[in-house]
């Protein structure tokens, strides 16, 4: 017996009806069972071919379009529908706004199932392209062969690429020509360091058999237009690396920040390894208000700048301080939220579990000349307790902004045992925001929300509540 293959079927003139989670849209079936659909827009009539079925949806794909959503638009990246990346290219964005603040609405109501407020307009971000400040590209002897090329006979000849991992493959590349993620020189740099490296026979990475020299490349770009660049190598191979290293140099003298690392093992994360510096300085520096935050290669900062800005202003302004309050910031990473409130605070504690983190965040505060700001380093369930409060004074203002899995139910019965007069949450996965709030709910009644979009042409939104003791 084979594999018992599931019935496609397909439903015809299917209209488009919402965008759902992780930018796969919404459609009925015939019979009421919810259908996902990548690649449309809601206001879509298509007919859908169906590849996957379980008891209440299926999954499947357009492979006729009736009729045109008036929420579409052109994507404008040749990589469209291909790469995984920036899945809602083809909608407007203002639709893309309004889904955004939908969503949390929802997580909010249903998940939350508390009272709120009207929500503040959603902030939408000035740039919608060439607003990343960090992106990652992988390099591959396999590259992504698109269903054109497999059907022509055009001989494919060098499958190298340098660029990103097709979804949910984890040994195929996608070769990316241009990227609309990051400003210039993010693209001449990539496409450079991947002709040159062609032309000199550099062996691209083979996921497969673990074997070749050129892994992964990082580029990190700052407002101030400070430039990092790290190459991630497979194995040591001095000539080689030494090669494209000098050109990468030559070629583009505003690189602030050269880098490499030599890593031999099974995944290309950089967290546990040793980075070089080649050429410049081993960060870069971010500005924000007269502040200046330095970013290494292994720093976590905000990926878009610009709107990280106005993320912080909403959060200050949620906040309301005077000039008298002790404020808490859990969940600190370089200490930039901490930093940026500091000027109106009477004094900022900031919490975080990476001991790297903290220690930017105090060169930061040194480099800034603040001195109201102290980080500690510690698991926030284990620091964040009744001894740690006696020492640093009852907080006035808590400003949370945790990870995508939310806070941890010991840290949410301390926040309530705390009983801060206003708490801020700053997050980036609103469903797990909803289910922190319903437990808060019996002390702190939420009193203005508002989210931000960090990531056009995406399905993310962060979302900041305030949260006052009731």
């Amino acid at each position: 017996m084979g594999r018992k293959q599931t019935k496609k079927v397909i439903f015809e003139n299917i209209t488009v009806l919402d965008a759902g989670a992780k930018g796969v849209s919404v459609a009925k079936a015939p019979e009421g069972q919810v259908i996902f659909i990548p690649n449309v827009v809601p206001g879509d009539v298509v007919d859908v071919q169906t590849f996957k079925k379980r008891k209440a949806y299926y999954e499947g794909k357009a492979i006729k379009f009736h009729e045109l959503s008036s929420h579409r638009v052109e994507p404008v990246c040749e990589h469209f529908g291909v790469c995984g990346g920036c899945k809602w290219q083809n909608m407007k964005y203002e639709q893309q706004l309004f889904y955004k603040n939908q969503e949390v609405f929802n997580h909010l109501k249903r998940i939350g199932k508390i009272e709120l407020p009207d929500f503040e307009p959603i902030l939408g971000s000035e740039k919608q392209f060439f607003y990343r400040n960090k992106m990652e590209f992988g390099f591959s002897n396999q590259r992504w062969l698109t269903e054109d090329e497999i059907k022509s006979d055009d001989d494919l000849g060098n499958r190298n690429a340098l660029g990103f991992h097709i979804p949910k493959m984890w040994d195929k590349i996608l070769d990316i020509s241009k990227c609309h993620l990051q400003e210039d020189p993010s693209n001449a740099i990539r496409n450079e360091i991947k002709r040159f490296a062609v032309a000199n026979d550099l062996p691209f990475f083979d996921a497969r058999n673990h074997e070749g020299l050129l892994r992964t490349l990082m580029i990190r770009t700052a407002s101030t237009g400070e430039i990092m660049v790290l190459v991630q190598f497979f194995k040591e191979n001095k000539t080689q690396r030494e090669l494209l290293l000098n050109h990468i140099a030559e070629q583009f003298p505003q690189i602030t920040s050269l880098q490499y690392v030599i890593n031999g093992k099974a995944n290309d994360t950089l967290y546990d390894q040793d980075i070089k510096l080649f050429k410049g300085r081993d960060y870069i520096l971010e500005e924000m208000e007269g502040l200046h935050f330095s970013i290494n290669a292994k720093s976590f900062y905000q990926t878009n700048s610009d709107q990280a800005y106005e993320l912080y202003k909403v959060t200050r302004e949620f906040a309301g301080l005077t000039g008298n309050e002790t404020v808490y910031d859990l969940y600190t990473g370089t200490g930039t939220i901490a930093q940026f409130v500091s000027k109106k605070a009477k004094k900022v504690i900031g919490v975080e579990a990476v001991p790297e983190a903290i220690a930017d965040a105090k060169e930061n505060a040194k480099r800034n000349e603040i001195k109201n700001c102290e980080f500690y380093v510690g698991d926030m369930k284990n620091v964040f307790n009744d001894t740690f409060i006696a020492q640093h004074g009852k907080p006035d203002v808590i400003i949370t902004d945790p990870p995508r899995d939310g806070m941890h139910k010991d840290v949410v019965e301390m926040l309530l045992k705390t009983g801060a007069p206003k708490i801020v949450y700053v997050s980036c996965n609103s469903a797990t925001q909803a289910r922190d709030l319903a437990l808060m709910d019996e002390r702190y009644k939420v009193t203005r929300v508002r989210p931000v979009d960090m990531f056009p042409q995406t399905h993310h939104v962060e979302n900041v509540v305030l949260l006052e003791l009731r």
